[in-house]
């Protein structure tokens, strides 16, 4: 697992900037349910349910970013978003084909991601100075 921690700064900015795409909820709410679930919105709460979502999953971003960069609070940003990620997975699979089907590339990146960053989690040492 040596692999995972010595790139693991990376892989957090990486994936925190591929995360920070659900920006676009906060700006096109029905394009991003469209094309994650192939539904439409309805109705206006619905309408800020789904922005104050993509604010949240862009937030989620930002703190894999930054914990790539601040040793001291990396495994926490990198947990935070693993146990978020794989919520959202689990969510999606108990809705079944409909939705899988549409949020498959999601669906899969996240439970990656959501891996890596539990193995990180759990199996690096405590580490003193920036990586």
């Amino acid at each position: 697992m040596n692999i995972i921690s010595n790139n693991i700064k990376w892989f957090m900015v990486v994936t925190g900037l591929l995360t920070c795409t659900m920006l676009e909820a906060v700006f096109d709410p029905e394009m991003a349910v469209g094309n994650l679930f192939g539904e439409q919105l309805q109705g206006p709460l619905a309408n800020m349910i789904v922005r104050s979502w993509g604010v949240l999953i862009t937030l989620t971003g930002l703190m894999l970013i930054y914990g790539a960069f601040n040793i001291t609070n990396r495994k926490f940003a990198a947990a935070i978003a693993a146990a978020g990620k794989i919520v959202y997975v689990g969510l999606v699979i108990s809705l079944g084909n409909p939705y899988l089907s549409n949020a498959a590339l999601v669906v899969g990146f996240d439970t990656v991601v959501a891996i890596i960053l539990f193995i990180y989690v759990f199996t690096s040492r405590n580490q003193t100075k920036s990586v």
